[in-house]
């Protein structure tokens, strides 16, 4: 758009710009100072500058003049183990207007899961909403049940709206998943393993507290001459 010819030509006079200074450099190496030359030399540097300066500006007007929305999609997808042994993915997503205007007409769709491997047991993989406001932010999960075992590498979903500005339909796409290990097998816990695991992550705090109740037995116990003392005096 015109966004990107501004850009295109706020490059191309900066190339220009860094290749004056680099020719006036090796002049100034080569010691020619007449007047007719430094004239010469900072009429168009001087043009190349203006130029720049104008460009500038006309990309800091286009920018704020233009509100478009502009969507950030955050896809989460985590793995929760049952107790007859099945396994489930919860899937969720935030999806945030970080632009400047709303976006209509917002649809998501995650066709990313296949039905061989995974089963539909809550929610929609798609759902649309009406509107979303800059700085606004719209949320959905739905849950699977996976089939097959074995490692799953999830795509980006898809989003789609509308803006009143443009007849084509726009797109954004989430973040990808980190990969999951579906079904895998679950070691069998080692009742000495995690001993030594919680002693090496809560040893120092075990040590504190067996300090602290030790110096309590010993303040509220009374000590053996004292007690015999204390009995010989009841004898009398």
């Amino acid at each position: 758009g015109v966004v990107s010819n501004i850009i295109f030509v706020l490059v191309g006079r900066f190339h220009e710009l860094r290749k004056s200074i680099a020719d006036l450099h090796r002049i100034r190496i080569s010691k020619i100072q007449t007047t007719t030359s430094n004239t010469t030399m900072a009429i168009p540097l001087a043009k190349l500058l203006i130029s720049a300066m104008t460009v500038f500006i006309l990309v800091s007007v286009s920018f704020a003049t233009s509100e478009t929305p502009f969507l950030v999609v955050h896809k989460k997808a985590t793995l929760n183990r049952l107790k007859s042994g099945a396994e489930r993915v919860l899937v969720s997503f935030d999806i945030y207007n970080q632009g400047s205007a709303t976006a209509y007409d917002v649809t998501l769709t995650d066709n990313t899961w296949i039905k061989k491997t995974f089963e539909l047991v809550d929610g929609n993989k798609s759902r649309t909403w009406e509107r979303l406001d800059a700085g606004g932010i719209v949320s959905h999960s739905f849950e699977l049940e996976a089939k097959v075992k074995g490692p799953f590498y999830g795509a980006p979903a898809l989003v789609t709206f509308r803006v009143p500005t443009k007849a084509v339909l726009q797109q954004a796409y989430s973040t990808p998943i980190l990969p999951l290990n579906i079904l895998a097998d679950i070691p069998p816990m080692d009742p000495l393993a995690l001993a030594k695991r919680v002693l090496a992550k809560y040893g120092s705090l075990v040590s504190v507290i067996s300090m602290v109740v030790l110096f309590v037995y010993l303040i509220a116990t009374p000590s053996k001459p004292n007690a015999a003392k204390a009995g010989s005096k009841k004898k009398r």
